[in-house]
């Protein structure tokens, strides 16, 4: 009766122990490096000018509202739109980042969007139930 339970038991962790994997814990800087480098390609695909709008919170609850006004690639600058002041932010500060502009692309599907609407109500009233 012991052997077969003994069987059993090692049988039972010989199942177990194959379909486990080993997981690594990312360390904190790890896990900073890698958000850092995820703000700068947000950053980037923002892009520089008065059309980059953005909303930054820091690590240290500070909060900045404006237009990038620079960005390479240890740090960017946010520049206020009412004072004019310039801040410069490295990667790493920043806890979120908030754009505000639109990609070329969704501006024409906004434009073709208008377009097909208005297309749309001049047809509906020219050739609808009521034109006659």
């Amino acid at each position: 009766m012991f052997k077969k339970l003994l069987s059993l038991a090692l049988v039972a962790l010989l199942i177990n122990s194959i379909g486990m994997t080993q997981a690594f814990a990312a360390s904190n800087e790890e896990k900073d490096a890698r958000f850092a480098e995820k703000v700068k390609t947000n950053v980037m695909k923002l892009g520089v000018g008065e059309a980059a709008r953005v909303e930054v919170k820091l690590r240290d609850k500070t909060k900045l509202k404006g237009y990038i006004s620079a960005a390479n690639a240890e740090s960017f600058t946010v520049t206020d739109t009412k004072t004019g002041i310039a801040t410069t932010v490295a990667y790493p500060q920043v806890k979120s980042v908030k754009g505000n502009n639109l990609s070329t692309g969704a501006k024409i599907a906004i434009g073709v969007g208008i377009a097909a609407t208005i297309l749309f109500i001049i047809l509906w009233f020219t050739t609808g139930p009521g034109s006659d």
